[in-house]
């Protein structure tokens, strides 16, 4: 079977295109929060929009293992592009997220498994879920934002590996991360607990 005729292949071409430009708004969401003074706040929103460039990074990886280079991959696919205030867009991020991770990753996951390919519709999955944790903490900072808690450290905290996204609650850090073994240190963000479980 010729990979690029398939529907996993284009799926993996929209899902790469997606990620970058995800990464590139939370980089400015990102800019405006450090322009406002929020700096924990854009530290968090840069984070993230790492996650996003990793996630890219995943999906291109895949494209090139199985299509090899390519000079043009025509997708057809529509993608966000809005924008407001500061707390508009912490909330237009939790929206955008909670599409990828119940929606647009779940079917590309189911396709890949319908063409034959498990291991892609896996990493679609292990991006949904973490897609998933990030609707949940911009939802989180969004509420946090409008109610002037964001900064509130009397509850137990969230700590989120910056490296891969994985998340961990309780008033401890953990030293190192139990997915990617990163160092607490070098990439852990906290905040105050949000009120969804995790």
């Amino acid at each position: 079977m010729d990979f690029t005729k398939t529907r996993t292949y284009l799926n993996l071409a929209r899902a790469f295109a997606g990620e970058c430009q995800a990464g590139m708004r939370y980089q400015l969401m990102a800019k405006a929060a450090m322009k406002q003074g929020y700096a924990a706040l854009a530290d968090t929103v840069r984070t993230i929009a790492k996650n996003e460039t990793n996630h890219a990074r995943v999906f291109f990886e895949l494209l090139l293992r199985h299509a090899g280079s390519r000079d043009d991959v025509h997708i057809d696919a529509h993608y966000p592009f809005h924008a407001g205030t500061l707390a508009e867009n912490l909330r237009f991020a939790a929206i955008d997220e909670q599409s990828e991770a119940e929606q647009l990753y779940p079917s590309f996951a189911g396709v890949a498994r319908e063409e034959g390919f498990a291991q892609i519709a896996l990493k679609f999955e292990q991006v949904a879920k973490v897609e998933g944790h990030h609707r949940i903490l911009f939802a989180y900072l969004h509420e946090a934002f409008e109610d002037g808690a964001l900064y509130a450290t009397e509850r137990p905290m969230l700590w989120i590996c910056g490296a891969c996204g994985y998340m961990h609650t309780g008033k401890e850090a953990f030293g190192v991360c139990p997915l990617c073994g990163a160092a607490q240190g070098e990439t852990e963000l906290h905040l105050p607990f949000a009120k969804e479980t995790i």
